[in-house]
């Protein structure tokens, strides 16, 4: 930090300290002694400031202390790191048929919290808006493709775990919800089991009610699986050298490596400039030439995905084999700066090569300009699953645990509709599945792409419901239907449930996968700032967190929601600022200001709003 009394004489107070200029350009009206008692304070704050234990070298890309992000200046990658890895403005990608996403908002820390030394504001995410209430009159049909993704909650946890708030755009709440078990019942014969159940809406009104769909798809035992051929498309651009990218990549393929079954093949390419074949398919009994292929990636040049995919469903095609789980898994930031830039071509290649029975799963990494969108879309358009891994434990849970799930798919393009009576429900509200929907008519046109589900994956979708007044206790007030190909026999399937009135519980009655699922859901209406869920805060969830059995919120899963929940209540909700003489008053160190900048201007006789 620089503080410039005059024009002529430059201070430097700490030698660690962001090189940003502050220039005050003010004549002092103060007596010497008052300028010499200011200057003492000044110095012996500044110098705790400076000097504590905790003072760490600023990076030079870390925001100042005004908030304003510094130039950022990116590692450097070996053996060639591009100079700049983050998407230029004009690489935004665009949704058809809606508006392009921006860039969000850089979020917002607590002032007590540790700024971050990277400006988030270059992350891509899509608004989807958010499902509004239904007339049953009107539109008695509710249709949508399932999802079993998970990206968007573990997405969301990595921005809470660094003190960040996640853009609203980031949360997609049917993705928080399908990141829980609710441990459904496994299907007696078929495809799947469906569950419904019906309580209150614990957010809404007195009136709202809340419809819990739970679809539950067969299990197959991990050696009952077919054979995978799997191309794994690394990107090793030099923006894959951020926050150790690529070094989490490496480790999270080698656990995926230990799962593969001898039969199982294996191809390396990678993705930077250019595309290239680092390994033809091999027999995944060779782990120790795989994995050193593997461990020897190093980060170099730009980002080239276009390249990456083209060559990567080139390599799949010729390795098809029939009656096996052909799949390709990208692994990258989603950053795109050289070749076809905008995902319409990059999509529609996904969406055309999905047909020739090659899917997609893609695996994001990394936080700094991670492209959202580009990722979910990708394995929505592919045919596959999209996973963000944060953590080596999340690269457990996805690519150890819920193997079988990515590599066993038990049916493909599965739909849902639900036909609401509209003599009994007045509206309705689908939570979240927004970039999911379904022309009603199109429930039974098998040509209209929809989600593809793995085995032992489960689905769960939750509507509010007002009821008519007159709401009959023996009324029918829906029929869910399930459409799909099962993947067994490849024919076309369909069977429907209803759902009865007398189904309602009070919410103490209610089993714990609608308490959960319902305190899942009331967190991503929060994060995402919904309306309606307005006049509730994340105590409430805390609360409905804390009123499970004890054997539920003993669950690792439920214990790190309630962390999160209680993170996001401590960012939403920060400190109020505490001026200089309230913390000498209370004996506090003055390192603790919320913004020096806005201190130093006030004893100089300025405040914030004057900054030249």
């Amino acid at each position: 930090m620089v503080l410039y009394l005059k024009p002529s004489a430059k201070t430097t107070l700490c030698d660690d300290a962001p090189k940003e200029e502050n220039t005050v350009n003010k004549s002092l009206h103060t007596s010497s002694a008052r300028k010499a008692l200011l200057m003492l304070s000044l110095s012996f704050g500044l110098l705790l400031a400076c000097s504590s234990p905790d003072a760490t070298p600023t990076s030079p890309n870390q925001p100042s202390p005004s908030g304003t992000a510094m130039p950022s200046a990116e590692p450097t990658a070996e053996p060639t790191a591009e100079p700049s890895a983050g998407p230029e403005p004009t690489a935004a990608p665009t949704a058809a048929p809606s508006a392009e996403p921006s860039p969000t908002p850089a979020p917002t820390s607590s002032p007590g919290s540790t700024p971050s030394i990277y400006d988030y504001r270059e992350n891509f995410f899509q608004n989807y808006k958010i499902n509004p209430f239904v007339e049953a009159a009107t539109d008695p049909l509710s249709t949508f493709s399932v999802d079993v993704d998970t990206g968007s909650y573990t997405l969301a946890r990595s921005y809470l775990n660094q003190g960040l708030l996640p853009p609203p755009a980031a949360i997609r709440p049917e993705e928080f919800i399908n990141a829980f078990r609710y441990d459904y019942a496994q299907p007696l014969s078929g495809a799947f089991a469906l569950q419904t159940a019906l309580g209150p809406s614990y957010f809404g009104t007195e009136q709202t009610r809340l419809l819990k769909v739970g679809l539950q798809g067969r299990e197959i035992l991990s050696n009952q699986r077919k054979q995978a051929v799997l191309t794994l498309l690394i990107d090793v651009s030099g923006s894959m050298n951020r926050e150790n990218r690529l070094g989490l990549v490496k480790q999270s393929l080698n656990l995926l490596l230990n799962e593969l079954r001898p039969d199982d093949r294996v191809a390396i390419i990678t993705l930077g400039t250019d595309a290239r074949m680092q390994l033809d398919y091999t027999p995944a009994g060779q782990r120790a030439l795989i994995q050193q292929v593997i461990d020897n990636l190093r980060p170099e040049g730009s980002t080239n995905t276009e390249a990456g995919l083209k060559l990567a469903y080139q390599a799949a095609k010729g390795a098809f084999v029939q009656g096996a789980e052909n799949r390709i898994i990208l692994c990258s930031d989603g950053v795109v700066n050289i070749g076809e830039r905008g995902p319409e071509s990059l999509l529609a290649l996904a969406r055309s090569e999905s047909q020739q029975g090659i899917s997609l799963t893609t695996l994001g990494f990394g936080l700094q300009g991670f492209n959202d969108y580009l990722m979910e879309q990708l394995a929505n358009q592919g045919d596959g699953y999209y996973a963000y891994i944060d953590t080596l434990a999340e690269a457990q849970r996805v690519l150890v645990r819920q193997l079988t799930s990515m590599l066993q798919v038990i049916a493909r393009d599965v739909k849902i509709q639900v036909a609401f009576d509209p003599e009994l429900v007045d509206q309705y509200r689908l939570l979240g599945y927004e970039n999911r929907d379904i022309a009603d008519e199109d429930f039974r046109n098998d040509n209209i792409d929809a989600g593809e589900v793995g085995s032992n994956h489960s689905v769960t979708a939750l509507y509010e419901l007002r009821f008519k007044p007159d709401l009959r206790q023996n009324g029918e007030i829906a029929t869910v239907s399930v459409r799909y190909q099962d993947a067994a026999d490849q024919q076309i399937k369909e069977f429907s449930e209803s759902v009865q009135a007398d189904q309602l519980r009070n919410f103490t009655a209610s089993s714990e996968a609608f308490k959960l699922a319902t305190a899942v859901a009331g967190f991503a209406e929060l994060l995402r700032d919904s309306l309606f869920i307005a006049g509730r805060s994340f105590d409430d969830i805390l609360e409905l967190i804390d009123s499970l059995s004890p054997n539920t919120r003993q669950r690792a899963d439920v214990q790190e929601l309630r962390r999160l929940v209680e993170t996001a209540k401590r960012l939403k909700n920060p400190r109020p600022a505490v001026d200089f003489a309230t913390l000498l008053s209370q004996s506090e160190n003055p390192r603790e200001l919320s913004n020096w900048q806005n201190y130093l201007l006030q004893q100089l006789g300025g405040n914030a709003s004057q900054q030249p």
